[in-house]
């Protein structure tokens, strides 16, 4: 299948992928600031603003979908569940990426009884069953769990929201799908063999994924991390200075 892209500026190939319930706009001032030095290419997943629906909808087949539209070995930055995708993705095909990003993400997103480091299971429960009778509220609701904390919650949530407007919403499909994959994906057995250069931004105040997880990953992959203080769910608009710049160090000392 083929993906919508935008891409801009010059340079080494970046990847952009988005999380659950929005789609690429909203990392259009972080691919402006980057694209000053990369090529960058702002992706929307399956069923995501302008590209169309796959099935099965898994992390593998996700994963595949972005490896068919990037013939050429790119640097990933995946936000959320996006984060998930790539780092299936560099599982693989570790040919393929020369390096990962992992911006409040998550190898298990939902809490289990060894792992806490997540969102609760009635959490996601909630947000399934009232996808189906109130598409909006749920939408709403969730945008509002990913400023919870945040010193500037009220701009951030503002920002997410206007991204989602700017262009096609995902779809329900695509949404309870995507839920499916926050319930059931655990990564953590897997991820110690990411052999890639691994980055870690993460908001102190993360309540979605805490900085426990960014800890617990750094461990596991060896990979640097950079916690951002007072920053929720979304470092990279609250904190979009600082998120580009750890970004443009990691990147140049590839």
């Amino acid at each position: 299948m083929s993906l919508y892209l935008e891409t801009l500026g010059h340079g080494d190939d970046v990847v952009l992928i988005h999380g659950w319930g929005i789609h690429g706009a909203v990392w259009q001032r972080t691919a402006e600031r980057l694209a000053e030095r990369y090529c960058v290419h702002i992706v929307d997943l399956p069923g995501c603003g302008d590209s169309a629906m796959l099935q099965p909808y898994t992390l593998e087949s996700l994963a595949d979908a972005l490896d068919a539209a990037f013939p050429l070995p790119v640097h990933v930055i995946g936000w959320s569940l996006g984060g998930a995708v790539g780092a299936q993705w560099a599982l693989r095909r570790p040919d393929q990426l020369r390096s990962l990003t992992l911006c409040a993400s998550s190898p298990c997103f939902m809490q289990r009884a060894d792992w806490l480091h997540a969102t609760p299971p009635d959490t996601l429960a909630a947000f399934a069953h009232s996808l189906a009778d109130d598409y909006a509220a749920t939408i709403d609701m969730f945008l509002g769990l990913q400023v919870m904390g945040s010193r500037d919650g009220r701009s951030v949530l503002r920002a997410l929201k206007d991204a989602l407007a700017s262009r096609p919403a995902p779809g329900p499909a695509a949404l309870m799908a995507g839920l499916d994959l926050l319930r059931e994906a655990d990564l953590r057995g897997e991820v110690p063999a990411i052999g890639c250069p691994v980055l870690l931004q993460y908001g102190d105040r993360d309540r979605m994924t805490p900085p426990e997880a960014g800890r617990w990953l750094a461990a596991a992959t060896g990979g640097e991390l950079v916690l951002h203080a007072g920053a929720g769910h979304a470092p990279f608009i609250s904190h979009e200075d600082a998120f580009v710049a750890a970004q443009r160090a990691f990147l140049d000392r590839l």
